[in-house]
């Protein structure tokens, strides 16, 4: 029987007997009257439902509150309640045993393996009977299996920047076919401003890291990255960049997207405040789309937040000025190229994306590391001091008039 329940059935007989309580009403002549009278009248149970008491038990109420107060009136559980009744003493030896070496086990695990070996008889004792004693353990030992969970705020910005990506709306371009859109968005973790934001038609690292790229370029760089591990966030590209920078990446726990709750609960408002307002017809192109997002999140990071105490994202974010580690502009454009590994044929060609390159003869037949934007506009060879050469297109017709130049075996051969 529940607390609840138990003062309600208390408050019920209180309200029986209150008549009485401060003396003997002139109607009645004597208590026993009032007691015979009340037992015919009856009282509304806590079930709405009217039940009939005998004028004994309503007497034996009057006295107990008499003797001690309200909580006399609270009914008693049973004695042994809470104790595991069809479970013998072997029985919850063998089930603690098993919890407090395999913390992890639950209960139906325990059912089973004691089934299995002959400990449990089949209609003798329940799983739920195993339960509700696993759970008992769990309460008188002070054990758990939930995961500690604690709500936690940095102390600074720009300390952790948690990123995600949502499914936007659905996008009618001018051609007229419907196009998933993606909203990739970061968040800096002490001041809830969002930092970077932009929708693509395709959720890949290319376009995370444009968004890291902008927001770099505007408030410098984290000390840390907060992702969950999809393939965008936890792969080579991402270690590689976060390392170049300066900063350092933390990967979620599987199935726990509360690490990121505060990214996840933006995704949320930003459905409810501008999702819920857009009327997806008005727009025909990513720019349009993306011009609205932009001005809502201004808004956005302008306005009073709740959890900043009166402060909008955007005072928080820029009370700490000496929290912005901003890099050198002629970095910035170096750290965000990707970099790929490729074997060099014979005839001094590589292939990106199913289009040849040419390099310097030198490298043919090796294995060389290169560095390039996302666009394949600048793609470079890194050299064994790390510095960077341009490479370019293959033309073969250019290459038909250029002559070649000859490898001389012996000294004298030019001669």
């Amino acid at each position: 029987m529940t607390q609840e329940k138990q003062h309600d059935i208390a408050l019920m007989r209180y309200s029986v007997i209150s008549p009485i309580i401060n003396g003997l009403p002139e109607e009645c002549s004597s208590l026993d009257a009032f007691y015979r009278d009340a037992a015919k009248k009856g009282a509304v149970a806590p079930d709405g439902t009217v039940k009939h008491f005998s004028a004994a038990t309503i007497e034996r109420w009057y006295r107990n509150y008499k003797n001690g107060g309200f909580d006399a009136l609270i009914p008693q559980g049973r004695v042994d309640e809470g104790k595991p009744r069809k479970l013998d003493v072997d029985l919850q030896e063998q089930i603690k045993y098993l919890k407090l070496n395999y913390p992890r086990m639950s209960a139906s695990a325990i059912f089973r393996q004691l089934h299995d070996n002959g400990s449990i008889i089949t209609g003798e004792v329940s799983e739920s009977t195993v339960n509700r004693y696993v759970n008992q353990l769990a309460l008188e030992l002070k054990t758990t299996t939930s995961r500690d969970m604690r709500r936690y705020e940095r102390p600074h910005v720009n300390e952790v920047w948690c990123g995600d990506s949502s499914v936007g709306p659905y996008l009618k371009t001018a051609g007229g076919q419907k196009h998933k859109v993606y909203i990739t968005a970061l968040i800096d973790d002490a001041s809830r401003f969002i930092v970077g934001i932009d929708v693509f038609f395709n959720d890949n690292f290319v376009n995370l890291m444009s968004v890291i790229k902008s927001a770099v370029a505007k408030y410098g760089r984290p000390r840390i990255f907060n992702f969950d591990n999809g393939k965008s966030y936890r792969n080579r590209q991402m270690e590689l960049l976060a390392a170049r920078i300066g900063s350092v990446l933390h990967y979620d726990q599987p199935y726990t997207p509360t690490q990121k709750a505060k990214i996840e609960r933006w995704f949320r408002t930003m459905k409810d405040q501008w999702m819920a307002s857009l009327d997806i017809r008005d727009f025909h192109s990513l720019d349009e789309l993306r011009g609205n997002l932009l001005a809502y999140v201004d808004s956005y990071n302008r306005a009073p937040h709740s959890s900043l105490k009166g402060k909008s994202p955007q005072e928080r974010f820029f009370s700490e000025p000496e929290c912005f580690h901003r890099l050198p502009e002629d970095e910035l454009d170096k750290n965000f190229l990707l970099e790929i590994e490729r074997r060099v044929s014979a005839d001094s060609v590589i292939v990106i994306d199913q289009v040849e390159y040419e390099v310097d003869c030198r490298f043919a037949k090796q294995r060389i590391t290169l560095r390039y934007s996302p666009d394949l506009k600048d793609i470079f060879i890194v050299e064994a001091d790390r510095t960077l050469t341009p490479i370019r297109l293959l033309n073969k017709t250019e290459n038909a008039f250029v002559k070649r130049e000859k490898i001389h075996l012996c000294r004298g051969e030019q001669e």
